[in-house]
């Protein structure tokens, strides 16, 4: 019980960092649109993460997206604040060691993004579409997450994913999303 009300805890506390500006952006911390468009593999050239594919199922489509993996606590608390931009193919994933209830807010984030909680059976429970820039209201998510995946605010609805849809990611946790 302790474990899971730590865990819900630090989803609370997710945004509490700030970072300087990556070697590569410009004065006002922004990666110039040609260095992102090249970035296909490895690391990101803001946040320095990880990327890795994720994809959405969603009725007879795949949606596709190149995902920062936010997997230590650092990058959990940092997820996208400060950014700017992100593009219709790219997302964050936050993946948890175990399941438990989330929950995230929008400080200092300038981005509105749709926040999608993944249950237990690596299928969608919820989407808080269109997250409010800068708030300090929390998002939570409905019941245990085993990873919460963020997109740009809008593009769920627009590509039509919804609860339930299936999320795959390498290194999910096995049992559970199998590709």
């Amino acid at each position: 019980m302790m474990r899971v009300l730590l865990t819900a805890m630090a989803g609370l506390v997710l945004a509490g960092c700030s970072a300087q500006p990556a070697a590569n952006t410009n004065a006002g911390g922004e990666v110039p649109a040609p260095l992102i468009a090249n970035q296909t593999a490895g690391t990101h050239p803001i946040s320095g993460l990880e990327i890795i594919e994720v994809s959405v199922e969603s009725g007879q489509m795949r949606h596709v997206f190149r995902t920062e993996l936010a997997n230590t606590p650092q990058s959990q608390a940092k997820g996208m604040m400060f950014r700017t931009e992100m593009g219709d193919d790219e997302a964050m994933l936050f993946p948890s060691d175990l399941p438990a209830p989330r929950s995230f807010w929008m400080k200092n984030t300038p981005l509105s993004l749709d926040i999608i909680f993944v249950g237990v059976d690596g299928r969608i429970s919820n989407i808080a579409a269109n997250a409010v820039p800068y708030s300090l209201d929390s998002v939570l998510s409905q019941g245990p997450t085993i990873a919460v995946l963020e997109i740009r605010g809008g593009l769920a609805a627009e590509l039509g994913i919804t609860a339930g849809d299936r999320v795959i990611w390498p290194g999910a946790p096995e049992g559970k999303v199998a590709e």
